[in-house]
């Protein structure tokens, strides 16, 4: 069984390395791992609050910024992100970190991480592809919100948290269109992509480890699922 997580940036590293989180999250996966010795998890890394940083010091300096630059600061970003990530499970993950999702042909040892590969899109759109290429119908994407809304509770209190929505009602509330460095609960690329394979995305708090476990174990938990109707 393989478990594709996608590993919100800014869980791991929201302005610096999260060494807590990542001691924690670590102790998680080995203890799911020696449990079931059928699991296997691919985790892809988001870029975080360097990132968002970095792409931010671009665009005040450039005289000209560019989408695609500023997309290629946040990918350079993720990868920092992935390669700490996959040197602290590398007892698990005998592989280099994943640059292109569409390049994996064997997934050896119990875990695999990937990072972003190329402008256009977030981490989000590779996790979608590698649950395409190792048959997973399910994408767990871990952030810093633990359900999605129908509006950003941020602009508007009175916003409500959802449990389950369909692709084309998420799709109509995250848009369609992907600014690097864009803050939604999962790429609209992403969501197009994984609205055409019937894929079930669960959304929930990266930082709720406990929350995580009922994920992985099949209970009920806190989150929001998107899926077809």
């Amino acid at each position: 069984m393989v478990t594709v997580i996608s590993l919100g940036g800014s869980i791991v590293a929201p302005d610096k390395a999260d060494e807590r989180f990542l001691r924690d999250f670590t102790h998680l996966v080995e203890t799911a791992l020696a449990e079931d010795s059928a699991r296997r998890f691919i985790f892809v890394v988001g870029g975080g609050g360097p990132a968002r940083a970095w792409q931010e010091a671009y665009r005040g300096v450039a005289r000209s910024p560019s989408a695609d630059e500023a997309d290629w600061i946040g990918v350079m970003a993720t990868r920092l992100n992935a390669q700490l990530v996959r040197g602290i499970l590398r007892e698990w993950c005998p592989q280099a970190v994943v640059t292109d999702p569409t390049q994996v042909s064997a997934f050896e040892g119990r875990v695999l991480v990937a990072a972003g590969w190329k402008p256009g899109f977030s981490s989000d759109y590779d996790a979608v592809l590698l649950a395409e290429r190792f048959h997973a119908d399910t994408v767990i994407n871990l952030s810093n919100i633990s359900q999605v809304y129908t509006e950003d509770p941020k602009v508007n209190p009175q916003a409500t948290p959802i449990d389950r929505i369909s692709w084309p009602d998420f799709q109509a509330l995250v848009g369609s269109e992907w600014i690097p460095g864009k803050n939604v609960p999962f790429d609209p690329v992403a969501s197009r992509y994984g609205a055409n394979l019937g894929l079930r995305v669960i959304c929930a708090a990266g930082r709720d480890l406990a929350n995580l476990k009922k994920i992985l174990q099949g209970d009920s938990f806190l989150g929001t699922v998107i899926g077809p109707r």
